[in-house]
């Protein structure tokens, strides 16, 4: 609403829109992006605390994953979603470092709200950190060290350095070993170059046993039953058939009259549904097939005489399910009986059945250099598998970056060190006011080695001083924080290690939500259709505070 001529006021917006504008808007925006932040910030680290998230449906969750935290929490504010966002690409770019971009994109905001109190304009701060976005991305290219595939010992080392910080740690060893022999056992070489789809790798969760009882099947593992209890239980030199087609006489398409006038005439059209059957059986046995996974149904009396023939058949198989047993199998699916042949067979050591607590499952192991794997996960409780199931996930991406890229980077904070150096030498040569939103830049990312030295009971200050003196060293950039002595050491040699990626992309998804936030200057809660207007974010309707998100206590009001 404005004043016309006359004082008579002017309705531009419906009655009840919401209205925030210039410097309010961008500080309750900061204050919304902080403050979701902060909810993440002691999470980070191998000295990292858990959340416990409980949904309006009483379910409980229990991690210290960014990327699980910040999809359960049920954000209302449009800024903080956009944090959310941040987190989600994180994690779908690079699966790991999701903490790291929220609290990035905080501490970058946060040091924006101090420049734009000195009136410095958004622009001018958003092109710094363009700038010094780009300038960093230079600098860690500098720092990344070489890797080569056949290196075992440095992949597991950088696993256990993804893992350590969750609540799987007290088997890390173990499940650093299942993540770098799963993704080496997927990866394939293409035009000189390694690339690994971890969507090959089948993840199965059942509770029972501990976390170090967590296996690695060098093939299929599938939550399914054998399809008659008439069958055996296990086949070792299994020749395995893949089927997507009925094992069931055909149903017309449409409606059709049989005239049976005599019990001879019904015998014999009973007897040559057997026949069609049987044939059907007749051509699996010839094949050689000895265990037969089917997409679609199976009849009864097929699997009598599967039972028979000492086959074992499994029916209702998914279809991502039969493609993984493809590439583990070097199976080929075919969509009729009559395809079946020797060359389209797959080949596993054994095929069994094997009862876990009260469920069964059918294991294919071993198979002949399969390029898709099963992990089974064990622990004491659903909590325990479901983190260790987040855990792995985390685990299985770091790997593969580095497989693809064959670059990393020391932990500890010491890529952050470095890049802060690099910026606050390179500000000096920009200059102008963008020289101060470089430097803010630098600054904002010394906040997560100073969150590690939080998080892990050291005092920040001290550590930031020692980190920057030993960075102004020569030949001392792989030096960062040794989170159980409170000392700066040089990573290398502990072999705490990250992959390059996640680092590059920490540093993209920070900037870009932080310049997309920064270049907001009007906030408009436009009235709902039903004659009432949404929930507005704070500071719009004279709603202040934190009050449009919701009602967690400690949180700024965020509902879960």
């Amino acid at each position: 609403m404005s004043q016309g001529g006359g004082n008579i006021p002017v309705l531009v917006l419906k009655e009840g829109t919401g209205r925030s504008t210039g410097r309010e808007a961008q500080k309750n925006n900061i204050m919304a992006a902080k403050i979701v932040a902060e909810a993440v910030k002691t999470t980070l680290g191998p000295c990292g605390m858990d959340k416990m998230l409980v949904s309006g449906m009483g379910d409980v969750a229990i991690t210290n994953d960014g990327a699980t935290i910040m999809k359960e929490l049920d954000v209302q504010h449009p800024a903080a979603k956009m944090l959310v966002e941040v987190a989600k690409a994180q994690d779908k770019e690079v699966g790991d470092g999701t903490t790291t971009a929220v609290i990035l994109s905080g501490e970058l905001l946060a040091k924006a709200e101090a420049l734009l109190d000195k009136n410095i304009h958004p622009t001018v701060i958003i092109e710094g950190y363009k700038k010094a976005s780009e300038k960093a991305q230079e600098v860690l290219k500098t720092l990344a060290l070489p890797i080569a595939f056949e290196d075992e010992k440095t992949l597991k080392e950088v696993a256990i350095t993804s893992i350590s910080s969750k609540n799987i740690n007290i088997a890390e060893d173990h499940y650093a070993k299942i993540i770098v022999d799963s993704v080496k056992q997927v990866s394939e070489k293409v035009d000189n170059k390694y690339i690994a789809d971890i969507d090959l790798i089948k993840i199965i969760k059942k509770h029972g046993q501990s976390l170090n009882e967590t296996e690695l099947v060098k093939g299929m593992v599938l939550d399914k039953e054998i399809a008659s209890s008439g069958m055996p239980k296990l086949i070792d030199g299994a020749k395995i058939a893949l089927l997507n087609a009925k094992l069931e006489i055909e149903k017309t398409e449409f409606d059709a009259k049989i005239n049976i006038e005599s019990p001879e005439q019904m015998k014999l059209f009973l007897d040559e549904e057997e026949r069609m059957l049987k044939d059907m059986v007749t051509s699996i046995t010839k094949s050689g097939a000895n265990v037969i996974f089917c997409e679609k149904g199976i009849d009864d009396m097929v699997l009598h005489f599967l039972g028979k023939a000492g086959i074992i058949a499994v029916k209702s198989v998914s279809s991502s399910d039969m493609e993984k047993l493809a590439k583990a199998t070097g199976a080929q699916i075919v969509a009729s009986v009559k395809e079946l042949s020797t060359d389209v067979l797959g080949k596993a050591k054994r095929v069994e059945e094997v009862k876990i607590g009260d469920d069964k499952l059918l294991y294919v192991r071993d198979a002949k250099n399969p390029k898709a794997v099963t992990i089974v996960i064990r622990g004491a409780s659903n909590h325990v598998i479901d983190e260790a199931e987040r855990s792995l996930h985390d685990g299985l991406c770091v790997v593969r970056n580095v497989i693809e890229d064959c670059k990393i980077v020391a932990g500890g904070g010491e890529p952050e060190a470095e890049l802060s150096k690099a910026l606050k030498a390179f500000a000096v040569k920009v200059g102008g006011r963008e020289q101060l939103a470089i430097e803010a830049f630098a600054e904002a990312i010394e906040e997560i080695p100073i969150t590690l030295a939080e998080n892990a009971g050291l005092d920040p200050i001290d550590i930031i001083v020692a980190l920057r003196a030993q960075h102004e060293k020569a030949d001392s950039k792989n030096f960062g924080i040794d989170v159980n002595t409170g000392k700066i050491i040089d990573m290398k040699p502990k072999m705490i290690v990250e992959p390059l990626r996640v680092k590059q992309q920490v540093i993209k998804s920070a900037t870009e939500a932080a310049n997309m936030i920064l270049k907001i200057d009007d906030l408009i809660s436009i009235k709902g259709t039903g004659g009432k207007a949404p929930p507005m974010p704070p500071g719009m309707g004279g709603m202040g505070g934190m009050g449009g998100m919701g009602g967690m206590p400690g949180m700024g009001g965020m509902p879960y």
